[in-house]
């Protein structure tokens, strides 16, 4: 006898856990959320800013990386930098269905205080299909799937030796299901937030309402649950991009649960664990943006102006090659007369640092962190 789906059981969906055996690991994971927001907080506004860009980009093109969709990082960049309010760098327009993700990941974590509807779900799922296509396949968009895509499974494998790993709910029942989902999303409960968005992540997944899009809508349903767990619109690090890599043991819990019972406790660990992991990484994903922190903060009292800010920063973007007069005069848009006036106090600071070649090749770079001493110009 084939064994049922969680969603075939007659208790469904009444999960349950094991609260004593995920205390430890909540209250870990909460105590690095509080960490990095604390940290990140202490930064500038635009540092916070970059940041959240950084982020928002990974979350993007990783929840993308998860379904086999491979989007153009640049134009994810620019998307996203448009809408914070910020400096695209000069990247050209994104194409349609690149904006249509990022419209659904700044609305879930943006407007992580609006109720989550139908409606809202709906406009979802048209941004991340604005031609009502799927590849070449033509799908029901902004709507739950009919009874034409019966039965919806997700199988791999070659075609005529296909291994099904799931068959969602028929569509008959999507109805009723997604209400039962919807007013529990917004009910008030005690179970902690970071509990429920790793409770709403399985269940909408396990309904699968949609032709296609069900994983990353359901990614995005978990980022608006953690947003509203720390009541804050900004993201430090990326739960998307830790799934991605962790993609087969994902899908491998994921298809466990599906296949068991309703005391989900296994998977609550599991996404825990993965949560606490993706913290983790933020500190390293964030690592330049930290040290950019610390080296304004290290150079707050000398006076400098534009075109010296301009190119120290970029230096800390990863400038290619050394900096030389001409490099600096391009960048900044000057002479290079000028470029020297403005190197030779960043000398004298010991902000830069002149290379060991001198004569006509003359170039510069950026001072150690544990320099005390200014170099003499």
């Amino acid at each position: 006898m084939r064994r049922l789906y969680i969603h075939q059981l007659k208790n469904w969906p009444r999960f349950r856990w094991g609260t004593d055996k995920l205390a430890g690991p909540l209250a870990s994971v909460r105590h690095r959320q509080g960490r990095l927001i604390g940290q990140m907080e202490a930064l500038g506004f635009n540092l916070r800013q970059e940041a959240v860009l950084q982020t928002l980009t990974a979350d993007v093109l990783k929840s993308s990386e998860i379904e086999g969709e491979k989007l153009d990082a640049a134009q994810v960049r620019s998307s996203i930098a448009r809408r914070l309010g910020m400096d695209t760098g000069g990247l050209g327009p994104a194409d349609r269905d690149v904006e249509g993700v990022v419209e659904m990941v700044l609305d879930a974590t943006g407007h992580f205080a609006w109720p989550l509807t139908q409606e809202r779900l709906f406009a979802w799922h048209a941004s991340l299909f604005p031609t009502g296509r799927s590849g070449m396949r033509k799908i029901r968009v902004g709507a739950w799937r009919d009874r034409a895509g019966d039965p919806m499974q997700v199988v791999s494998g070659p075609i005529g030796r296909e291994h099904v790993h799931f068959e969602a709910p028929e569509a008959a029942r999507l109805k009723r299901e997604m209400k039962a989902f919807l007013d529990w999303f917004e009910s008030d409960s005690d179970v902690d937030p970071v509990l429920k968005a790793a409770m709403a992540h399985l269940w909408f997944v396990t309904i699968h309402p949609f032709d296609d899009g069900n994983g990353r809508i359901a990614r995005a349903i978990a980022d608006l649950a953690l947003a509203r767990s720390e009541n804050s619109a900004q993201r430090f690090y990326s739960m998307s991009a830790q799934i991605r890599q962790e993609r087969n043991a994902y899908y491998a819990i994921l298809e466990r649960t599906q296949k068991g019972t309703m005391d989900i406790t296994p998977w609550m660990e599991w996404f825990l664990g993965c949560l606490g992991r993706a913290i983790d990484g933020a500190q390293t994903a964030l690592a330049a943006v930290l040290e950019r922190a610390r080296f304004w903060e290290r150079i707050r009292d000398v006076p400098l102006n534009e075109r010296q800010r301009l190119v120290l920063n970029k230096l800390l973007e990863g400038f290619e090659g050394n900096l030389t007069t001409s490099k600096y005069a391009k960048l900044a848009k000057c002479s290079q007369d000028t470029a020297l006036r403005d190197i030779l106090p960043l000398l004298a600071h010991g902000i830069l640092t002149r290379n060991p070649h001198g004569g006509r090749s003359t170039s510069y770079g950026l001072a150690p962190a544990t320099r005390e001493k200014p170099d003499n110009p």
